[in-house]
């Protein structure tokens, strides 16, 4: 997995969402040094993945950078 991929896809979503990485993160209920974290190349958990994929309404292979289509779990 490459967190740098992670972080930029979470950041393009949230962008073209109009949402806030704070907001997202505050909604979630995940650690606010979360984008931090990924940058340090620390590995998430899935199931913080799991909330994002949710709220960004995409699938976590998508967040993975498995897949370039957001809405492939659809």
């Amino acid at each position: 997995m490459d967190n740098l991929q992670v972080h930029d896809n979470i950041k393009k979503l949230c962008k073209s969402k109009k949402i806030t990485i704070k907001s997202l993160l505050e909604n979630c209920n995940i650690n606010r040094n979360f984008m931090y974290d990924l940058k340090s190349n620390q590995k998430p958990s899935v199931e913080s993945l799991e909330k994002i994929a949710d709220y960004l309404d995409c699938s976590v292979d998508y967040l993975l950078g498995k897949t370039d289509n957001p809405d492939s779990h659809k």
